[in-house]
């Protein structure tokens, strides 16, 4: 199947034999569906911290920060901002000149209350003389858009949205670079004033973002009094997965080599695991909102924190109690009655021997640990908390997309829409083990999730593989905890106009 151009074209991405063809089988056969129990709610997976609860936890995280652990800030920054422009494209194409859809009268009839106005005004006087308004004066509306996304002007729908500026300041307009910087320092600054932020980029970008943190580092770290170490990655090559056309044949560019296409943000588990720290708080780039409104968002990363290492901290004791040969029957049963009440794990197995309960334990309380922020269903679009059966017959939590439902069994799709709640992707992670070794997080992904997706290159159809979601597939293996917190802290850009909303003003 595979020529000899192919296997040195597999050698120099770094991706076996073994890999594409486990790929082409997954075209062929699809993805299985995931088994649901039931959605997680408020009774069962679903944690809602009292404000008694809540001081003790923020008081625990306060404390690990003072131990001089490793916190990093995980922040996926690589998506490009194309999509948040769709509605200006389309009018871009569009056959008439003017302002017609309620899309594009609202972008229009508040442009000057985008944090990006003053720079757009700059580009259009360089381009064209004049300055956004005369410009929609005279009707030359397409004008100001063309500014505003084509490459001879600010070329907002090329760069990510990690560039973009997203809010006003009197000091000068803030990126969200700018905004999860700030944000750092408010639950991840340890008691030497270091701030570690991570970020993905693509590699076409990776310049732009050094220079932008290179020219306001100094400037936020003598304003916020702190120093921040901020670091980035790309996503690996060996992350791509080859594309097939409508028979399920590898896709062909016209030269001949196979096309490989990005992962999805599922292969960002390989960046994850690269990072050396004790705990890796994961947020989305554009899920940021201005100084005003970033102390709840704090207090609720240091709430997930303090539930994170207290929770860990459980498993640890248990783990070295399992270790020292003398633990008690009744001691086993508590450490069982943590991971079916704590942990929402439950089993199929009985345990005719304390070896074999002792054998399960160290198998469910030895992995890597993740508290995730869950907010009430408004309607969002985004995964949501479910009790799932795992690939070894146990049931616990998983954040489940909706391609892993089987649209044509009634019962899972009850229970995928009755959902309370949905991910916002506020997540934090322990990701040593009770030893203090960092855990090998490829070894705790399901690989039999993923899915597949249909779409086109130079007018031909084909079919994309997308790999195990980063907080789907790829932590299916982890000990999970969800948490209620606030709607306020789900604050997205989707599009253009998301900008205008009271929270990004």
């Amino acid at each position: 199947m595979f020529t000899q151009q192919d296997l040195e074209q597999l050698r120099e991405k770094g991706i076996s034999q073994e890999q594409v063809s486990r790929q082409l089988r997954f075209f062929s056969t699809g993805f299985p569906f995931l088994q649901i129990v039931a959605p997680a709610s408020y009774f069962r997976g679903i944690m809602r911290v009292g404000q008694h609860e809540q001081e003790a936890y923020l008081k625990r995280w306060e404390s690990y920060l003072g131990e001089e652990k490793s916190v990093v800030k995980f922040v996926p920054a690589s998506g490009a901002a194309s999509r948040m422009f769709k509605d200006l494209y389309a009018f871009l194409d569009a056959e008439y000149e003017e302002p017609t859809t309620e899309f594009e009268k609202t972008f229009f009839t508040h442009i000057r209350r985008f944090a990006f106005a003053v720079s757009l005004d700059e580009t259009c006087r360089d381009l064209y003389g004049k300055e956004v308004s005369a410009l929609c004066d005279e009707g030359k509306y397409k004008e100001v858009v063309a500014a505003l996304l084509n490459p001879e002007g600010l070329d907002y729908g090329n760069l990510p949205k990690g560039l973009l500026l997203f809010h006003s300041y009197p000091e000068g307009n803030r990126t969200p670079v700018g905004e999860h910087l700030t944000e750092g320092t408010l639950y991840a600054r340890r008691a030497d004033g270091l701030v570690k932020v991570h970020f993905t980029v693509s590699a076409e970008h990776r310049d732009l973002f050094e220079l932008l943190v290179a020219a306001r580092k100094l400037s936020y770290e003598i304003k916020l009094g702190a120093r921040f170490a901020v670091s980035y990655s790309i996503q690996k090559p060996a992350t791509d997965t080859l594309a097939v056309d409508m028979e399920n044949q590898p896709f062909r560019d016209e030269d001949g080599t196979l096309l490989f296409r990005p992962g999805g943000h599922g292969a960002l588990i390989e960046n994850l695991n690269d990072i050396d720290a004790d705990i890796i708080f994961i947020k989305n780039i554009d899920n940021v909102v201005p100084d005003r409104l970033k102390e709840e968002e704090a207090h609720c990363k240091k709430l997930l924190g303090g539930i994170l290492v207290s929770m860990q901290q459980r498993a640890f004791a248990y783990l070295d109690k399992l270790d020292s040969g003398k633990v008690t029957s009744d001691e086993l049963e508590e450490m069982l009655a943590f991971t079916e009440n704590e942990l929402c794990i439950t089993h199929s197995e009985t345990f005719d021997t304390d070896d074999a309960l002792k054998a399960y334990l160290k198998r469910k309380l030895d992995r890597p640990f993740r508290v995730c922020g869950m907010v009430r269903n408004q309607g969002e679009p985004g995964g949501g908390p479910f009790i799932v059966v795992n690939p070894d017959g146990t049931a616990s939590l998983q954040i489940l997309e909706s391609s892993q439902i089987n649209r044509n069994d009634t019962r899972a799709m009850d229970a995928f829409r009755n959902g309370s709640h949905f991910n916002p992707v506020d997540l934090v992670c322990g990701v040593k083990c009770y030893q203090g070794n960092k855990f090998d997080l490829t070894k705790f992904v399901d690989p039999n999730t993923g899915f597949i997706s249909h779409k086109s290159k130079n007018g031909r159809e084909l079919k994309a593989l997308e790999l195990p979601g980063l907080w789907n597939g790829a932590m299916s293996d982890w000990n999970t905890l969800f948490v209620e917190v606030p709607l306020s802290t789900f604050n997205p850009v989707k599009t253009v106009n998301d900008l205008l909303r009271p929270e990004h003003q």
